[in-house]
């Protein structure tokens, strides 16, 4: 009820009957109560059950049931019972078997009276049937029993009363009259506050189908209905609109079209490299790459005996990648849409099992076809290739490839080959089957030197189903059910491996046999041709013999494929799930399959450690590149990384810093060498973190010594003065922090000089290069540094005009000094810098 509460289900639509014949009136008067459960709980499931009835068996209110509830209740509290009703009143059942008591008393008596047989049950029980007794020992009032021997039992119905939540007795049913009676004073209150029965179905439906809206449709809603109807007719139309434009600007583009010029025929390097790859070269082929004005009307097809042939595809190199060149047998082309179009779809095709179109050279007279080309040659030459060992794993693989490629060309715009043939199923470097020579029809043609009558020409149509070859006018697209036909020949080809249309038992007349081979080939393809194309019974097929192949399976589904009726040939789609149901040794995995999935999985190795060895080269050397840039200028060392001269330079004024430690000589030689590199290897790093933040250059470090420039590389005006100042302090300051580690309780004390003045900058050296400052302005500011004293920054009186331009700095007047080579100079003390009331606090160290 409560989910039928969640479900609003209790909104007066529907009433629910709960059938209750064994619960006690106190169990019955609450029964939505619960004490273990959430007062919100129990107030979802008061609220569910004002659309609960309950129909119970009716409770008898006389005095004399009364009084036989009371002795009930005595003899049950006996010693040999010892149960306690407690309050609840005796159930109605009690009674019911009180009754069935005395009525089989009643039988009983009836029975002794009329000397009938007791053992007789049925006797005894028939005689109560049927019957009314009126005031049995006055406990539950009339007994009725109807035709079966049933009782005919008195009901009441329990409605809800919602003021107190209790379940009340509104109605009774009387069995022995089948009379409802409603009880006086008494009403049913219907859930959701109607004030009569919900119908048999709800006013407006269970669908709410039968109840138009109260209110007419507004009118703004037929705008905004009529409006969006519009915007999505526009979107529709602005998207079909903008393929279009799309689709006309690619074929206008015309990206597919070759120059003749950007073909490369290879050089003896080429055809090595061609070697190298696994490609088979004629000398034909090979005289015809060697000259650079060579034609593409020179692609040869080499015919010898019986079973052994070659066939050549010319080549060359386009954007550097080899392709397959087929000559268009055509004076003149016109390029219209439907080729634009034709054109697109070709190039748009991406399988595994389709040969790519590259593009085409339109240009008379060298019109050609670039595809991509495949190593292996066709399937035909592999499959009298005799040096190549076919095992049957592989045969189905070959089968497969050819489904697959089929498939995809069904399922796409293309819809048919029509030329299909060994010819054309070409095989790459890993073996994998591709088909070739579909579409194009435009471009394509005829080639020039083959006409009917010819041995070449009936050769063509050996692959050709029955029903095209009686055509006048032959769709050049062919049939998807022809595709099947020749799907057919392949497939015997691959089974016999002795060439198209195989005959075992070839019966040449006497005329045939006295002919050359060449009249011999060409006797024997005309008269195949004239068999199939007359469609006589039993028609006209290659030898197939089940022994011949691995399963009868095989050849039932070859048999079906060249059927004479095009509609009984399968299509493609269910000839893969049959082929691959043949291959069951296939699923597993052949040796070659196997070795195929090493290679491919060792080459996707290969690409990820490549990959994370190049990152790692990468990272090597930016971490390389970091340590030079901080050994020498960036600038510098990237002049030097790309091999050009690094040539000294002049700078008008920069500012350098000099500093030492006063007693760092009596300290060394009061602690170990070890100790005195770690103090300073400390000191310096601490140094180096605090430099970072100004623009400033480290030079060099020697010893106790620490020199810093600023205005160097890259210029920065009059900066390098404020630059070096502040770089001090924070230096100064660092130190006044610093620990000594094997002397935490000494304190370090610093002498700083700076100055201001010209210098020179250059490299220094090939071994381990070094940038290095030349000019007095280096010598004066030494002499700074000596003369200061420790833990003071000695500033000269050039450092102090430039200084003087910012107006933050706290210089005090130290008074002349005596320095060894100047003279006597007035220098001064840097003590500080305040902040100006036009800076950032927080950029004033």
């Amino acid at each position: 009820m409560i989910k039928a509460h969640e479900l609003n289900f209790d909104n007066g639509e529907y009433v629910f009957l709960n059938i209750d014949l064994f619960s006690s009136k106190n169990e019955s008067e609450k029964p939505w109560y619960r004490e273990d459960d959430t007062a919100e709980r129990n107030e979802k499931a008061r609220k569910a059950y004002e659309a609960l009835m309950t129909v119970t068996l009716r409770k008898p209110t006389s005095p004399e049931y009364k009084h036989f509830s009371e002795e009930v209740k005595k003899r049950a509290e006996s010693k040999d019972r010892n149960f306690t009703y407690g309050e609840e009143e005796v159930n109605s059942f009690v009674g019911a078997f009180h009754d069935a008591v005395i009525l089989y008393a009643i039988a009983l008596n009836e029975t002794l009276t009329r000397n009938l047989s007791i053992t007789n049950g049925t006797e005894i029980t028939k005689l109560m049937w049927n019957r009314t007794f009126d005031g049995i020992s006055g406990i539950t009032g009339t007994v009725s029993i109807d035709d079966n021997g049933d009782r005919n039992a008195d009901y009441s119905l329990l409605d809800m009363n919602p003021k107190n939540g209790k379940f009340e007795v509104v109605a009774n049913y009387y069995g022995n009259n089948k009379e409802y009676k409603p009880e006086p004073d008494k009403k049913i209150y219907w859930a959701g506050g109607r004030n009569s029965p919900p119908p048999d179905t709800p006013t407006c439906g269970f669908d709410g189908s039968k109840c138009p809206p109260s209110e007419p449709f507004p009118e703004y809603g037929i705008v905004i209905i009529v409006l969006g109807s519009l915007l999505v007719i526009v979107l529709v139309t602005a998207f079909f609109i903008y393929r279009h434009i799309k689709l006309e600007a690619e074929l206008a583009e015309m990206n597919w079209r070759v120059r003749w010029e950007d073909i490369m025929f290879g050089s003896m390097e080429n055809d090595k490299k061609l070697k190298r790859q696994g490609s088979s070269v004629s000398l034909n082929r090979k005289m015809s790459l060697a000259s650079s004005t060579c034609s593409v009307d020179t692609i040869a097809v080499h015919l010898s005996d019986v079973g052994q042939r070659q066939l050549f595809t010319k080549t060359g190199y386009y954007k550097g990648a080899i392709m397959a060149i087929k000559s268009i047998h055509k004076t003149s082309l016109t390029v219209n849409k439907p080729l634009l179009i034709e054109v697109k779809r070709i190039k748009d095709l991406q399988n595994d099992h389709i040969v790519r179109f590259i593009g085409a050279c339109i240009d008379p007279p060298n019109m050609c076809i670039l595809t991509e080309y495949c190593q292996k040659g066709s399937l035909q030459d592999v499959l009298e290739n005799e040096q190549i060992k076919l095992d049957w794993m592989f045969r189905y693989s070959l089968m497969q490839d050819i489904l697959r490629g089929m498939t995809y060309l069904f399922n796409s715009d293309i819809r048919s080959h029509g030329n299909m043939k060994s010819t054309n199923c070409v095989v790459d470097g890993r073996f994998v089957l591709k088909i070739t020579d579909f579409g194009l029809h435009a471009l394509r043609g005829p080639p020039d030197d083959v006409e009917e009558g010819m041995y070449a020409f009936y050769r063509t149509q050996l692959w050709t189903a029955p029903e095209l070859l009686r055509m006048h006018y032959r769709p050049p697209e062919g049939t998807q059910k022809g595709d099947v036909y020749s799907f057919a020949i392949i497939c015997q080809e691959i089974v016999y491996r002795s060439g198209v249309f195989y005959l075992a038992n070839l019966d040449l007349s006497p005329e045939e046999r006295i002919l050359d081979k060449k009249e011999q080939r060409l006797s024997v393809a005309r008269k195949i041709h004239q068999k199939v194309k007359n469609g006589l019974k039993p028609y006209f097929r290659p030898t197939l013999e089940e022994a011949d192949c691995p399963c009868d399976e095989l050849a039932e589904v070859i048999r079906k494929c060249w059927s004479e009726d095009p509609m009984e040939r399968p299509d493609f789609q269910a000839l893969k799930s049959t082929i691959r149901k043949l291959n069951k040794d296939g699923d597993k995995g052949n040796i070659l399959d196997n070795l195929l999935s090493r290679m491919e999985q060792y080459a996707n190795n290969l690409e990820a450690l490549v990959e994370e060895r190049t990152s790692d080269y990468l990272e090597q050397k930016k971490k390389a590149e970091d340590l030079l840039y901080m050994m020498l200028p960036k600038s510098v060392a990237c002049n030097l990384m790309r091999g050009e001269i690094c040539h000294a330079e002049t700078y008008n004024c920069v500012t350098i810093y000099f500093s030492d430690i006063c007693g760092f000589t009596a300290m060394s030689s009061e602690s170990t060498p070890m100790q005195v590199v770690q103090l300073l290897n400390d000191l310096y790093t601490a140094f180096d973190s605090v430099i970072e933040n100004f623009d400033v250059y480290k030079v060099e470090t020697i010893g106790d010594a620490y020199m810093v420039v600023s205005g160097l590389p890259m210029r920065n005006g009059n900066l390098h003065a404020r630059e070096i100042a502040r770089m001090s302090i924070s230096l100064l300051n660092a130190t006044m922090s610093f620990k000594i580690r094997h002397r935490p309780n000494e304190q370090l004390k610093l002498r700083i000089g700076i100055h201001t003045g010209p210098v020179v900058a250059g490299v220094v050296g090939l071994k381990m290069p070094r940038y290095c400052l030349f000019g007095d302005t280096v010598n004066t500011t030494s002499r700074m540094e000596s003369n200061g004293l420790p833990l003071r920054i000695h500033v000269s009186p050039c450092t102090k005009e430039v200084l003087d331009t910012f107006t933050t700095f706290d210089l005090e007047l130290r008074g002349p000094v005596e320095m060894k080579g100047k003279g006597t100079v007035i220098t001064y003390w840097l003590k500080g810098e305040r902040v100006a009331p036009s800076q950032d606090k927080e950029s004033i160290i």
